[in-house]
C-alpha cells in the first residue's frame, strides 16, 4: 500500500496518553477517530458534533472521509448524519463528527470510545467537456436499482 504524510495537531482536549489513530490491521483502510470531549447521552433521532481533539493538514490533491464505524451502526443505531464527510485539503480546524442515533433507545458515547473512521483519498478536479451526445453504455439512463434485475 502506498503511504502519505499528513500533518497532524493534538489540540487542548486530546488526551496527551492517547496514541495518535492508527491502522487496526494492516489491512485496514482508515483509522479509528475518538471522541475527545465528554462522554453523553445521545437521545433517539439526536445529533451532535464530537470533537476528536485533531487537526490536520492534507496536501493538495486529498481528501479526508469520515465514515461511520460499522459496529457503532449495526449493534447501537449510529452513524454519521452526511456520510461520508468530506475534509477539503485546506481546512485547518478541529475534526468534527456530526453523529446520529437512529436507535430507538438513547445511546451513550463515552469518552475515548472510538465514534468513526477517518481515510485519505486523492482528489481530482473537474474539467467540464461540454457535449450534445453522451457515449453510449450497455446500462444506459437506468438507475435506482435498475441493475438489480
Amino acid at each position: 500500500m502506498d503511504s502519505i504524510r499528513i500533518l497532524v495537531r493534538r489540540l487542548e482536549n486530546y488526551p496527551a496518553e492517547w496514541p495518535l489513530p492508527s491502522y487496526a490491521t494492516p489491512g485496514s483502510a482508515a483509522v479509528d477517530l475518538r471522541n475527545a470531549g465528554p462522554a453523553f447521552v445521545l437521545p433517539p433521532l439526536g445529533r451532535r458534533l464530537v470533537p476528536t481533539g485533531l487537526a490536520i493538514a492534507l496536501p493538495p490533491g486529498t481528501e479526508a472521509q469520515i465514515r461511520p464505524r460499522s459496529g457503532l451502526a449495526l449493534r447501537r443505531g449510529i452513524t454519521i448524519i452526511n456520510t461520508p464527510c468530506t475534509i477539503d485539503s485546506d481546512y485547518r480546524g478541529e475534526i468534527l463528527i456530526p453523529l446520529i442515533n437512529l436507535d430507538q433507545e438513547p445511546q451513550e458515547i463515552e469518552h475515548g470510545e472510538r465514534v468513526a473512521q477517518l481515510l485519505v483519498a486523492r482528489v481530482f478536479t473537474i474539467e467540464w467537456a461540454e457535449t450534445d451526445a453522451l457515449p453510449p453504455t450497455e446500462r444506459g439512463t437506468g438507475g435506482f436499482g435498475s441493475t438489480g434485475r
